[in-house]
């Protein structure tokens, strides 16, 4: 019988791109897998969202809800996903994002991955540094307002 794992993202990464604008998750944060393992989107808090394959499993869920007659939810998708990038890691851990999710969220050349536990964002090192005081609370803090 097959053990099955549960991938977490904790922690905090800093990471420099390669000179083909490629920059390494963290090892146990690889989900093995073909080219579309993980899927990017673009942050409205100027970085990248990163979700593996289990939230994309649920986000598919929620997209088969949608009645294909409903042209404001396509359109609204359509808006969505073609802000979208997948890919996975290569053997090095490597991963490729498009130029576009790299200029929105400023990055040029270092990155840094922050887990989320169930995603991880990549921040440009500068933004994730000037983030306002509330995004950067006291660890208890935090713990007390998400009632844990």
């Amino acid at each position: 019988m097959e053990k099955e794992t549960t991938t977490f993202f904790v922690g905090e990464f800093t990471h420099a791109l390669d000179s083909k604008g490629r920059v390494t998750i963290p090892s146990k944060w690889r989900i093995s897998g073909d080219e579309n393992t993980y899927l990017a989107l673009p942050n409205p808090g100027g970085y990248i969202t990163v979700y593996p394959p289990k939230m994309v499993s649920r986000l598919e869920e929620k997209v088969a809800e949608a009645s294909l007659s409903d042209v404001r939810a396509q359109a609204l998708f359509m808006e969505l996903f073609s802000k979208a990038h997948s890919f996975g890691c290569d053997k090095q851990g490597r991963i490729n994002l498009n130029d576009k999710l790299l200029a929105h969220a400023g990055i040029k050349g270092k990155a840094v991955l922050v887990g989320n536990f169930s995603a991880f964002a990549i921040w440009s090192v500068g933004r994730y540094e000037k983030r306002p005081a509330e995004d950067q609370r006291n660890i208890f803090d935090a713990m007390r307002e998400l009632g844990l």
